[in-house]
């Protein structure tokens, strides 16, 4: 398929494209250095993270973090990190992490986002995958010990210096920091020492670094959840990172008189998360509100605290809040950014109507959205569609078995292409990646209606196609997740003989809450066509699903445990 193509009417074929990115209003400066001095110059003494542990509070100004990004930049700099080497940041959110993915920008480096969730044999696989330099990590998260695992990992890391690190398992990784109790006689650095070696640094090489990072430059390194397959390196350029971040704060219409005050559920190492609630916070100049891992009751009275008025998290998160034991109790009347249709928007003491962006389509791929309507769009605007094309990006639907575009209002496999689309995957050709005109095929499905809004049904891969008929998932987990007994929600399709698939409805119901199969199936009947109207309920435990390092359920797994339920 060749650029002619593009070329034919709009109205007949599945094509859009955004406006030009030029006359998009809001955007900054295009690299992550660029972002962080501007919103320093802007917001300076202004609070910009909030952290509590066992050992205090901490509090940083925007002028701080520059100060702590610029430490962790020297320190690099020193250890002989140079243009665009790896810097792996393995930590929960807290203050050094924010510090540690800006101080590598600022050396020049490209930040690269771990997950805590990771097991031993995922973080070796990271590790490879990544090849990075330096490691900066939080010893101790959820009970797991990374020190441990990593000197498992690479037995040569309990006897070396921390200079003289040369690992055959990992033949880049020259360096080790942690934050957490020290490993004395090993090639562990403490935080405190490792920032220590950056004070023989000049500032002015660290600030010409800086300087000298073009958009175009590889920025950071995420991977991807990993639902269906193993996780996938995605590395981006400055330039789509933080069009991302400026954009997301024209989206929610923050301003800084709004005083926004952000808590995240979850880790900063998922690219949503980064852009939506640290880029558009920081974007505002608001505040980011931390909790290294989530604990609902926790959650809830940090929120009360620090009077959070922008809280992100999962469906499955809001449903937790909403179980707390404290959840009665808690004063949330702060609350002003939360989406109306969330639990917490209906809380006794909450009183604002807001509507997110949530009416949006995007991947790790493009860093996060590709298409979207601001927040409060009116529901005969957005339709119930996943958004407009964004500045810059353009929309195809394709044939996914041929490539072709299709007709307009015909479905097919979603295709991207546009300024925050990623660099490419680790290890694979670019020709294996995008197709000749650019595009990146998602393998999720969906159509353009006529007015050039794109709905999203779904991956192609989990659409159930059942006695001939095609359903979609998310359909089904939508009209459930109305259902007062129904916490959780995950629908997949399991093999049958005759029809191909069966619908299956996978459900964590509300504690003391029992609905029966048989309630779940009427209810739907009420609301679905009877092929959509799942030929199976079950229910299970918050600890049987089992999730990704970005919460996301993870559909493979689910499918098998539901086929082992059902056979047994």
């Amino acid at each position: 398929m060749g650029v002619e193509s593009e070329t034919v009417s709009a109205q007949a074929v599945s094509l859009v494209t955004g406006p030009d990115l030029s006359s998009e209003p809001g955007l900054g400066p295009l690299t992550l250095p660029g972002f962080l001095r501007t919103v320093t110059q802007k917001y300076g003494d202004r609070e910009v993270v909030i952290a509590t542990s066992a050992q205090g509070e901490i509090r940083w100004t925007y002028t701080e973090l520059w100060e702590r990004a610029v430490e962790v930049a020297t320190a690099l700099r020193a250890t002989g990190l140079g243009k665009d080497g790896r810097v792996g940041v393995l930590m929960t959110n807290r203050p050094e992490w924010i510090a540690a993915m800006f101080g590598a920008a600022l050396a020049g480096g490209v930040a690269v986002a771990l997950s805590t969730f990771s097991t031993r044999a995922e973080l070796e696989f990271l590790l490879r995958e990544s090849s990075v330099s330096v490691l900066l990590f939080e010893r101790t998260v959820a009970g797991k010990d990374f020190a441990a695992i990593l000197t498992e990992l690479e037995p040569r890391i309990a006897t070396a210096e921390p200079a003289a690190l040369d690992s055959t398992e990992f033949p880049f990784l020259r360096r080790l920091a942690m934050i957490g109790e020290p490993t004395p006689s090993t090639a562990i650095q403490t935080w405190t020492d490792f920032l220590a070696e950056g004070h023989g640094t000049p500032r002015a090489l660290v600030e010409a670094t800086a300087a000298a990072v073009r958009p175009s430059d590889a920025a950071v390194l995420f991977f991807s959840s990993g639902s269906t397959s193993t996780p996938k390196g995605i590395l981006s350029a400055h330039a789509g990172v933080t069009i991302q971040m400026w954009r997301f704060q024209r989206m929610f219409a923050f301003t800084p008189a709004d005083n926004v005050r952000c808590w995240a559920a979850n880790g900063f190492f998922w690219s949503g998360n980064f852009g939506q609630a640290l880029g558009s916070t920081l974007a505002a100049g608001g505040v980011l509100v931390l909790q290294p891992t989530f604990d609902a009751a926790e959650a809830l009275d940090l929120m009360a605290a620090q009077r959070v008025n922008f809280p992100v998290a999962w469906p499955h998160q809001w449903a937790q809040l909403e179980a707390a034991p404290n959840w009665a109790t808690v004063d949330l009347s702060s609350m002003r950014f939360v989406d109306y249709d969330t639990p917490i928007a209906q809380h006794p003491t909450v009183s604002t109507r807001w509507y997110e962006p949530g009416h949006a389509y995007g991947c790790t791929e493009t860093f996060t959205i590709a298409t979207c309507f601001p927040a409060d769009t009116p529901p005969e605007v957005h339709a119930g569609s996943s958004g407009l094309a964004l500045p810059g990006m353009t929309i195809k639907i394709a044939d996914a078995l041929t490539g072709e575009i299709v007709a307009r209002g015909a479905r097919g496999e979603i295709c991207v292409k546009g300024p925050t689309l990623m660099l490419g995957y680790l290890g694979v050709r670019r020709e294996d990646t995008f197709d000749p005109d650019g595009y990146f095929h998602t393998g999720d499905g969906g159509y353009l209606d006529d007015t050039g809004r794109l709905y999203w049904e779904g991956r192609l891969t989990d659409i159930i196609k059942t006695g001939g008929a095609n359903v979609s998932p998310l359909e089904v987990d939508a009209a459930l997740n109305n259902h007062p007994g129904v916490k959780v929600t995950r629908t997949v399709g399991v093999a049958h003989p005759t029809l191909g698939e069966v619908v299956v409805a996978c459900i964590v119901p509300h504690a003391g809450a029992e609905p029966a199969a048989e309630e779940i199936r009427a209810f739907l009947k009420a609301q679905l066509a009877s092929y959509k109207v799942p030929r199976h309920v079950l229910f299970f435990d918050d600890a049987d699903i089992a999730l990704t390092g970005s919460a996301k359920i993870k559909s493979s797994d689910l499918r098998e445990l539901a086929e082992a339920r059902l056979r047994g």
